[in-house]
């Protein structure tokens, strides 16, 4: 996992230099046939890069963007109808059942299905209409790392194309040196509050809301913490009752206004006795180190620093990072 996650700034760089001529073909027929709806259909990991592109389309863009639940077509084969929507497919392996089953579902119903997929070979890419290969290359530790991180950042360049945003695109060709940067960061500060822990919530708003459920999956996935993700506005409601003197709280806050939230609700926690550890991009909360840049990279560059925490925690915990219990590569849903 540690040598994989080291990987992704070699995997973002191959991504964009791979995909330019796709990327043009892409945003050319999405600017001559604009779409009412953008669906993504993914799950695990891949579901969490897709909150990511939520936010982007819906704040970049404009289009409304929700997520499939892939069990209307694999388990009820109920009919869909989506002419004109784009369908944005996201898996490492492309080989799910129930994944292929929606994707191919939206493109009979008239939606035009894109795939970021890092096996060039699966079905997934075979059935779609075009493809982003992920090129993170071969991943054998059963938590996906690198190819989550290209799943952003390829979401970030189709939707910075997409957009007309130059600012962010130049940004993009800067990010593999940023990573290489954001995973030599020491976030040792968070061991103490989790080794010993049960329960946290993970927090983030915005463009962090992605990784907050990413960073939330891996603790359980590697260290066996139950680990809850949250917006910051959200945990407000009824999670912020459970809330008391020594509870774990981890979040990932942007230097825009969302991150701001971020702040504001770790503030009330802190105050609460709460042990909080903030990956704070706007530099106001001492915590974690994390990167300033442009606030929609900055959660890629804080979940690369996750990255290599988790996996140090996940081996002060006594486990296995690579190898989960009960967990394999390729999960087959129907």
């Amino acid at each position: 996992m540690h040598a994989e996650a080291e990987e992704a700034a070699d995997a973002v760089a191959r991504f964009l230099d791979v995909n330019k001529a796709a990327l043009d073909r892409i945003v050319a027929r999405l600017e001559a046939n604009p779409p009412s709806t953008v669906i993504t259909c993914a799950r695990g990991s891949s579901d969490h890069a897709a909150t990511y592109g939520k936010y982007l389309i819906e704040t970049m863009v404009g289009i409304p963007t929700a997520s499939a639940a892939l069990s209307v077509s694999s388990l009820f084969s109920a009919p869909v109808i989506a002419p004109g929507a784009l369908c944005i497919a996201i898996s490492q392996s492309g080989r799910s059942p129930d994944l292929l089953k929606t994707v191919q579902a939206y493109q009979a119903a008239g939606a035009f299905v894109v795939a970021l997929v890092n096996d060039a070979s699966s079905p997934l890419a075979e059935h779609a209409d075009d493809v982003l290969p992920l090129e993170a290359g071969p991943e054998l530790s059963v938590a996906a790392t690198k190819s989550y991180i290209v799943s952003l950042a390829g979401l970030a360049a189709l939707v910075a194309r997409w957009s007309g945003n130059m600012a962010l695109e130049a940004d993009l060709l800067r990010l593999p040196d940023a990573l290489r940067q954001a995973f030599a960061l020491d976030w040792n500060a968070a061991i103490a509050p989790l080794e010993q822990a049960t329960n946290l919530f993970v927090i983030g708003r915005g463009y962090s809301f992605a990784v907050a459920q990413e960073a939330a999956l891996k603790l359980k996935e590697t260290c066996g913490l139950h680990a809850e993700a949250f917006s910051s506005a959200e945990v407000r409601h009824g999670p912020m009752a459970i809330v008391r003197d020594g509870f774990p709280i981890l979040g990932f806050a942007t230097s825009d206004a969302a991150g701001d939230d971020v702040r504001a609700v770790g503030k009330e926690f802190l105050d609460r006795g709460a042990q909080v550890r903030l990956a704070d991009a706007g530099g106001a909360i001492p915590g974690l180190p994390a990167l300033r840049g442009h606030p929609v990279l900055e959660p890629i560059l804080m979940i690369q620093s996750f990255y290599r925490f988790v996996n140090t925690l996940a081996l002060r915990r006594g486990l296995d990072p690579d190898m989960p219990p009960h967990l394999k590569k390729v999960t087959q849903t129907l």
